[in-house]
């Protein structure tokens, strides 16, 4: 098999390629609504707060709901359940777009618009997550959670660059609006998949104590809890780049906000690269997921570091690069290694610990960044996540070797 032929070898299953492609769309259209809503906030708020509190109100529901979307998803059939949660989350875009469109935006209504968002997406993602590697067969999980990040990551380099072209274009209220009209795509993808491919984990029937029983395995598993700790350090105080990155362009380095979606953009292309890189690994082991966060981390010291723009934008590419090796290895073990019974949970304990922990570590960070200047926020950001990949490795070295993973 030819090096390009096994990073793709997922794209050989029918059902993956709608997914993929339209989730790539869909995608595109969140992360144009993410990066115009912290641009938006930050130009009618002026402050670093405000891009912390509206974060934070889009991903509390994971917080609070996460969990449950776990078990919502092992119970249910995951491509209807999708559906349904589309359709909620292209109409909450469309609420989105009507409150920006208003003469006098109201901050409270865009964060109570925010938060409906977060309640579908409690819902969407473990659901997703989960449901992708049944499209694939054992042997191509792994590079189909590689090519999934890497389709995450193309997002993240088209969504900001579109959001800066209709901003200045068109208005803040029409990136909302064409974010509303991609969930058509995926809409339209998952009605096409044949549903006698899907390799789908057995339902689970409805009972008392399947969140505590989703803890109670995951504890049992050192190389899930222990990922799910690094990840929620990480995902508390380092990724927050939608509340960082617009500070550090417009109130540290003075330049307006298209500077910001360009890069962001760059920052995306390095995921990008990164992604496609661990779509061709086989072994995935703790070990991989502690090495990841402390690089990670030192590539945020790195940015924090930098004293002109034009160097924050090679900079960015390592950061990117870093940042999606470690979201990449950290999925990788949860969907190798978890039981497919119990797939759904495990996941939304992940989400929740990374997603879920934005509502905290978002306002914590906008308010580092507008005490201190937004370099400060990715230096608390940077040596945590250095602090995390040494607990990781410490019990990496303390366990007894494992199976690699593949």
């Amino acid at each position: 098999m030819t090096e390009s032929v096994a990073t793709f070898r997922s794209m050989r299953h029918r059902n993956f390629r709608l997914f993929f492609f339209g989730q790539f769309t869909s995608q595109v259209g969140n992360w144009l609504t993410l990066v115009a809503q912290s641009l938006f906030v930050l130009e009618l708020r002026g402050k670093g707060l405000a891009v912390g509190i509206i974060a934070a109100c889009q991903f509390l529901p994971m917080l609070l709901l996460g969990a449950y979307g776990g078990v919502v998803a092992d119970r249910a059939d995951k491509r209807k359940l999708l559906m349904g949660v589309q359709t909620l989350a292209m109409a909450q875009s469309f609420g989105l777009a009507f409150v920006a469109s208003r003469p006098h935006p109201s901050f409270f209504w865009l964060c109570l618009v925010a938060s409906l968002g977060g309640i579908t997406m409690a819902f969407d993602n473990p659901s997703r997550r989960a449901f992708f590697v049944e499209l694939v067969d054992v042997e191509d999980v792994n590079n189909a959670v590689g090519l999934n990040s890497s389709l995450m990551t193309s997002s993240r380099i088209v969504g900001p660059l579109l959001a800066g072209i209709l901003i200045s274009t068109a208005g803040y209220p029409w990136c909302f609006a064409v974010d509303a009209f991609t969930y058509l795509a995926v809409l339209g993808a998952l009605a096409m998949m044949n549903v006698d491919e899907i390799r789908a984990a057995p339902v689970v029937e409805r009972a008392s104590g399947q969140i505590r029983a989703g803890f109670a395995y995951v504890r049992s598993m050192p190389e899930l809890w222990v990922s799910l700790v690094v990840m929620a350090v990480v995902g508390t105080l380092a990724f927050n780049f939608q509340v960082v990155l617009p500070v550090l362009v417009v109130k540290t380095f003075h330049h307006d906000k298209r500077v910001f979606t360009w890069l962001f953009s760059v920052l995306s292309a390095g995921s990008l690269a990164g992604a496609l890189y661990a779509a061709k690994r086989v072994n995935i082991g703790l070990r991989d997921v502690a090495r990841s966060s402390a690089a990670f981390g030192l590539a945020l010291c790195a940015l924090a570091l930098t004293p002109w723009l034009w160097l924050s934008f090679p900079v960015s590419l390592i950061v990117g690069w870093t940042s999606i090796s470690f979201l990449t290895a950290s999925t990788s073990i949860v969907q190798l290694r978890a039981d497919p019974a119990m797939r759904g949970r495990v996941l939304a304990l992940q989400a929740v610990v990374f997603l879920g922990t934005t509502p905290i570590g978002g306002p914590i960070v906008g308010a580092i960044c507008d005490g201190w200047g937004a370099r400060s926020g990715l230096w608390v950001g940077g040596i945590a996540s250095i602090l995390a990949g040494g607990f990781g490795l410490v019990h990496a070295n303390c366990s007894a070797p494992s199976k690699d993973l593949g």
